[in-house]
């Protein structure tokens, strides 16, 4: 079996190399000048001075960066325009560079497989509408695009027609899935599924899980649950509990994240759905209170629309700096 390194030069989707300009760095330049809009705008231009700055703090908050983010950001940026060393736009946008990037550098950090490992074990949650079962699709694809053998199990055995979701991706990825009737006991589902992936030496098992708000404890504790079956077929089982989050949900979506992290330790993100009003601020407020790795990010309805989180690009179209350092 032959498999390309999440660190390889070439991405295995896109076929372009990570210097490229196209491509997922394209696309990250396109959502950050998209969302610098609003955090810049009209700013930019103006003097640069103490009012200036109390503008763009209010509009970083309003782009759900949150309190603490927000001053992360900020700093002592006020105190150096007192003392009057940043005296024009340049100096701004070079000292918001390296404060959004120390910031989200720690986040920017790929999901790594071990090759050794038969299977991986991807347990994917996430509240209802989040996008879960959608992202293992685009993740079986990507995976498979990898050379990797790549099995789901449909551990949602609530929701209507979940399985049968679950089994048009299978299908469309041409990988097999372990499913049973609606109903059924998901940590038994998904026992079986962990039981059939050893017996075939499978790389990847991806898991999908029944939508819940975070604040519903019963079924956070089945959630629970099914982390400790797995545990009991594999003791090193789950091996990346990986929270799908819906972008445009802001500060909801750090509330989310609190408590899964808390009841499971979540151990990745995948940020979906920042193709469309998501005003991406959140990024800074998970790196700021939780330091958890975005894994991907998603970025439209297409099955190729799955991104490893680029952070430098990110923020140099958030700054509109397209590419270069200023």
């Amino acid at each position: 079996m032959r498999y390309h390194s999440v660190m390889s030069a070439t991405d295995p989707i896109t076929g372009k190399t990570a210097a490229a300009t196209g491509g997922l760095r394209g696309f990250f330049r396109k959502l950050g000048a998209r969302i610098g809009g609003g955090f810049l705008g009209d700013l930019l231009g103006r003097q640069i001075d103490a009012a200036l700055l109390e503008e763009l703090e209010s509009r970083l908050l309003t782009a759900d960066v949150g309190v603490a983010a927000t001053q992360a950001l900020l700093g002592d940026l006020h105190q150096q325009v007192a003392r009057k060393e940043l005296k024009d736009e340049a100096a701004l946008l070079q000292a918001l560079r390296v404060r959004m990037l120390a910031l989200l550098k720690g986040s920017a950090r790929p999901l790594v497989l071990d090759p050794t490992r038969h299977p991986n074990v991807v347990l994917v949650v996430g509240v209802n509408g989040s996008g879960k079962t959608t992202t293992i699709g685009k993740l079986a694809r990507r995976y498979v695009r990898e050379g990797r053998k790549v099995m789901l199990v449909a551990g949602d055995t609530f929701r209507a027609a979940a399985v049968e979701q679950l089994q048009a991706w299978a299908d469309r990825n041409d990988v097999p899935c372990v499913a049973q009737s609606t109903g059924a006991d998901p940590a038994a589902v998904v026992f079986d599924g962990l039981a059939a992936a050893q017996a075939r030496r499978m790389d990847v098992l991806l898991a999908d899980t029944a939508g819940r708000l975070h604040v519903q404890a019963h079924l956070m504790e089945e959630l629970k649950k099914i982390k400790r079956v797995l545990g009991k077929a594999d003791p090193s089982a789950p091996h990346e509990v990986l929270l799908v989050l819906d972008g445009s949900q802001g500060q909801n979506a750090l509330a989310q994240a609190r408590t899964f992290h808390a009841a499971l330790g979540v151990t990745g993100i995948v940020l979906t759905k920042l193709d469309g009003s998501a005003k991406g601020g959140i990024l800074f407020a998970l790196a700021q209170e939780l330091a958890l790795p975005v894994r991907f990010i998603g970025l439209g309805e297409a099955v190729d629309d799955l991104a490893p989180f680029d952070a430098e690009a990110f923020v140099e179209g958030l700054l509109g700096l397209g590419g270069t350092t200023p």
